[in-house]
C-alpha cells in the first residue's frame, strides 16, 4: 500500500500492490493495521456501498452532519469516475476546497475521504462500478449536500453540463455559502 498525501489533510490516495498472472490478479484492498501505520489514521469501517452508473451520472455532493458523519474509502471496480471530496470543516485551513481523483477499475486506486467532507463522483465511462466503506452508518436525518455546480467550488467534472445526469434531489441542492450554518464539523 502506497499512500499519496493531497493538498487537503486526511484526504490521501491509495495505491496498492497487486499482483497478477494469466490467471487474474490478487490485491489486499484494505489493511486496517497497515492504513494505521501508513496513514495514522484509526478507522474502523461498518458497512460496505456498492452502486452502477451510465455515464455522466453524478452522484453529490452528499454529506453527513455531526455525530453521523462518515468518513469513506472509495473505489472503482469496473469503468472510470472522477470523484470529488470538498472540505466542509470550518476551522480547516482548506474550507471550500476540493480534491479531485480520477478513478478506475484497471488502476484500482482508492480514495480516502475523512469525516468532515462532502463527497460526490461523475461516471466517465460508459458504465462504472463504484464501491466503498464507511465507518459510520446513514442516518437520514443528518445527511446534506451542496450543489455540484456551485461557483464558489469552481469544480471541473471533466464532462460538458449538457452530459450530466442528477437525481431530483441533487438538482435542488444549495450553494455551500448557504449551508455553512448548519455544518457541524
Amino acid at each position: 500500500m502506497q499512500i499519496e498525501y493531497t493538498p487537503i489533510e486526511g484526504c490521501f490516495i491509495i495505491h496498492d500492490t497487486f499482483f497478477g498472472d494469466s490467471r487474474g490478479y490478487f490485491f489486499e484492498s484494505f489493511n486496517r493495521n497497515t492504513f494505521l501505520e501508513k496513514t495514522g489514521v484509526a478507522i474502523d469501517f461498518v458497512q460496505d456501498n456498492q452502486s452502477s452508473s451510465s455515464k455522466g451520472v453524478l452522484r453529490g455532493l452528499h454529506y453527513q452532519n455531526g455525530e453521523f458523519a462518515q468518513a469513506k474509502l472509495v473505489r472503482v471496480l469496473s469503468g472510470a469516475v472522477l470523484d470529488v471530496a470538498v472540505d466542509l470543516r470550518k476551522d480547516s485551513k482548506t474550507f471550500g476546497q476540493h480534491v479531485a481523483v480520477e478513478l478506475t477499475g484497471e488502476s484500482r486506486t482508492q480514495f480516502f475521504v475523512p469525516r468532515g467532507f462532502a463527497h460526490g463522483f461523475v461516471v466517465l465511462s460508459e458504465q462504472a462500478t463504484f464501491f466503498y466503506k464507511v465507518d459510520n452508518y446513514y442516518h437520514k436525518a443528518s445527511e446534506g449536500g451542496i450543489i455540484y455546480n456551485d461557483p464558489d467550488l469552481a469544480i471541473d467534472w471533466m464532462l460538458p453540463e449538457n452530459e450530466i445526469q442528477l437525481s431530483d434531489k441533487d438538482l435542488i441542492l444549495p450553494l455551500l455559502r448557504d449551508t455553512v450554518n448548519t455544518l457541524q464539523f
